[in-house]
């Protein structure tokens, strides 16, 4: 159990699954943060001009090494690849920008001892006061079509932080390649008829800078929702 008291999934049975890009500033902290909950910690630096791969070493976490930049997507998809050569049930999937609460990891662990799910995603829409205005509209319409289309109610498709269970991992290799990967992976889920919960996490902005272009990933998008 942990301190409220809930009862929590076995975390020597989760991975996590950290997808970074010019995280030199922030990948220590979260890499640490993420240790003192779980045993195993993968980052994927996707072609990091800086410091990224060796702070993340440094702090416990096992890199793989894109030669340059491909996509958060990509990024995500080479961790699932390696970690399907490995024994575990779940991974946890999030930011190396600490914008995702490691602690809240512990929220994630308790849901899955208590509500069946093979995906666990993070909602950031119960508390939005600190959300720029423009993101959460733009939140809200998306999270309105995707789980239009992919039969569940998620009202934050956008949250990055997720827990996947094991056995779905093959079936999410898909088209996408950028931050569009993590909603084509609902669609998919979803569509197969796999269960979707929402989990309740802490919205953090910080001074980081959005690598997610308005225009271009609006673009694919829009493209994403058309192939549905």
């Amino acid at each position: 159990m942990n301190r409220t008291g809930a009862r929590m999934f076995d975390a020597s049975k989760v991975i996590a699954l950290i997808p970074a890009y010019r995280e030199e500033r922030y990948i220590s902290d979260v890499v640490r943060r993420v240790k003192a909950r779980l045993n195993n910690v993968l980052v994927i630096d996707d072609g990091s001009p800086d410091e990224t791969t060796p702070l993340a070493r440094e702090a416990g976490a096992e890199v793989i090494i894109h030669p340059r930049n491909l996509g958060k997507g990509a990024a995500i998809k080479t961790g699932f690849n390696a970690l399907l050569k490995r024994e575990f049930e779940y991974v946890i999937i999030l930011d190396g920008d600490g914008q995702h609460l490691p602690e809240e990891i512990d929220r994630f662990l308790a849901a899955a001892a208590e509500i069946p799910a093979e995906i666990y995603i993070g909602n950031r829409m119960g508390n939005v006061a600190r959300m720029p205005w423009v993101r959460r509209l733009a939140n809200r319409f998306m999270s309105w079509q995707i789980s239009r289309l992919c039969r569940h109610s998620v009202p934050d498709t956008q949250c990055g932080f997720r827990m996947i269970r094991r056995e779905l991992l093959p079936g999410l290799f898909c088209e996408s390649n950028a931050f569009d990967y993590e909603t084509e992976m609902l669609l998919i889920a979803g569509r197969a008829g796999h269960r979707i919960s929402s989990i309740p996490i802490t919205t953090v902005y910080g001074d980081e800078v959005s690598k997610i272009n308005p225009i271009r990933d609006g673009i694919r998008f829009f493209k994403l929702i058309a192939r549905y």
